[in-house]
């Protein structure tokens, strides 16, 4: 690799500031040389080494301008508004048509969430800036303003003027592409990647992202037609590759899904979702075996990914091998015991091999997880009933009702517990709000709780049920 002079420069001021800090010599810089350094230390994420060079920049540069710009943004870094408010201030009394002080001022209205204030002084910036290319940064900024307030169609335009100005913009593109999702304008979006592929036609990542467009709205041809333009452009593109394989699933194309899924693992590092996906593909096409070996591959790649321990506990379920099941969900559970797929899975199969009292925990931390599915808290229930533990499942009810407050099965569950534990009122209560909520499901009753069928008590507010 050649350097240029700049270049060779660059390193020369890095390697003397380094060095000063080793020996504690203080040595001079020129106020460019110090900016670049600092630059330098900020992207590499090394603040203290960009404070220390900022300090010692001032000190030998108290009045540049740009070094006191980076002064304020430290100042942003440590939350310390007044301090970079009161800096910019004098920093506009000195020069009033500095871009970069309006720029600082709306990074640190941004930062105080003023985001139509930190506009307003970005648009100001734009009418000190005669240079339209160099205006690209200032428009990616008001267009990250809007998104913060979700205004889309804003954050749309100004992101449309960044890749106008540079269409090699990926970044912006990709922005515009996210604008016109959330606004759920699939059309709009298909229409400006066409427009912009008039003008540029070899854009991988345009026809990448036109195919994703066509796929979300299952026109699969128009899908596959996109992401072979991609590969055509860029044969070594691998997310075209991936949503190839995706839409050539949907195809029932199988054969041909892995060909281009195993192809990336080719260009690149193993993708656990390439190796997913063909574990997937071979299960479809009934190759147990190979799909079995891609599901392993794909957790021992990325043992974190839940979907393929979720497909090999799913490959044994399906198999009625319940014991195996069991092995490869306790040993995602203890990879991530906060993943309330796998907890929901543990309970399933526990259920399905009688193990109670695992299943009941099982049902309980998914609760605790956040799945409020009306399936999960019943079964919980009925376990809870089958144990004996009555007052147990009648909280569990209890905070299920507060979600599904007029399902009738919960009520008649409910009605039941309350009768076997002695509390006639409740339960009078809730076996005639299960009735009616829903007549038909009283036979509840009779399956979960066989010794309440002869109650007097039942079969008369069934009959008064009926009259009403």
């Amino acid at each position: 690799m050649q350097f240029s002079h700049e270049d060779e420069h660059y390193n020369l001021s890095l390697n003397k500031f380094e060095s000063m800090l080793k020996t504690n010599n203080v040595l001079f810089f020129d106020s460019e040389e110090f900016e670049n350094i600092i630059h330098h230390y900020l992207d590499l994420g090394k603040i203290s080494l960009a404070k220390k060079a900022l300090k010692l920049g001032l000190e030998q540069h108290p009045s540049s301008t740009n070094l006191q710009l980076f002064q304020v943004e430290m100042y942003v870094m440590s939350d310390d508004f007044d301090k970079a408010n009161k800096l910019l201030d004098k920093l506009y009394e000195l020069e009033p048509n500095n871009e970069e002080i309006y720029i600082q001022k709306a990074n640190v209205l941004s930062k105080q969430d003023e985001h139509l204030k930190a506009i307003e002084a970005l648009k100001i910036a734009l009418t000190l800036n005669d240079d339209p290319y160099d205006s690209i940064d200032i428009y990616s900024l008001i267009g990250m303003e809007y998104l913060f307030i979700d205004d889309y169609n804003n954050a749309r335009k100004y992101f449309t003027k960044c890749v106008e100005l540079d269409p090699e913009d990926y970044s912006a593109l990709y922005n515009v592409i996210y604008c016109y999702d959330f606004a759920d304008k699939s059309d709009e979006a298909i229409l400006f990647l066409n427009t912009y592929l008039d003008k540029n036609p070899y854009s991988e990542v345009a026809w990448h992202q036109l195919g994703k467009q066509y796929f979300n709205q299952k026109a699969y041809k128009k899908a596959l037609a996109a992401f072979d333009f991609a590969i055509f452009s860029d044969d070594t593109f691998i997310g075209a590759y991936l949503e190839k394989g995706k839409v050539l699933e949907k195809q029932h194309n199988y054969k041909e899904a892995i060909e281009n899924y195993k192809y990336t693992l080719l260009l690149d590092e193993p993708s656990s979702f390439a190796l997913l996906r063909i574990g997937y593909c071979y299960q479809k096409m009934g190759n147990d075996e190979l799909a079995l070996y891609h599901f392993n591959k794909t957790v021992h790649e990325d043992p974190l990914l839940d979907k393929g321990w979720i497909a090999i506990t799913k490959f044994y379920i399906k198999q009625n091998n319940y014991q195996k099941a069991l092995y490869y969900i306790n040993k995602a559970v203890n990879i991530d015991s906060e993943n309330v797929l796998y907890w929901k899975l543990y309970a399933q199969i526990n259920h399905r091999l009688k193990s109670y009292e695992e299943a009941e925990h099982g049902y309980k931390r998914t609760l605790e997880l956040g799945n409020y599915e009306i399936e999960t808290w019943m079964a919980r229930a009925d376990i809870l009933i089958l144990l004996g533990e009555y007052e147990a499942a009648v909280f569990n009810l209890d905070q299920a009702s507060e979600f599904y407050p007029e399902n009738a099965e919960i009520q008649y569950r409910l009605a039941g517990l309350h009768f076997t534990l002695g509390n006639n009122t409740e339960a009078e209560y809730h076996m005639v709000n299960g009735l009616k909520f829903n007549a038909d499901y009283h036979f509840i009753i009779d399956e979960l709780f066989p010794k309440l069928s002869s109650k007097k008590i039942l079969k008369q507010l069934q009959s008064k049920n009926k009259k009403g």
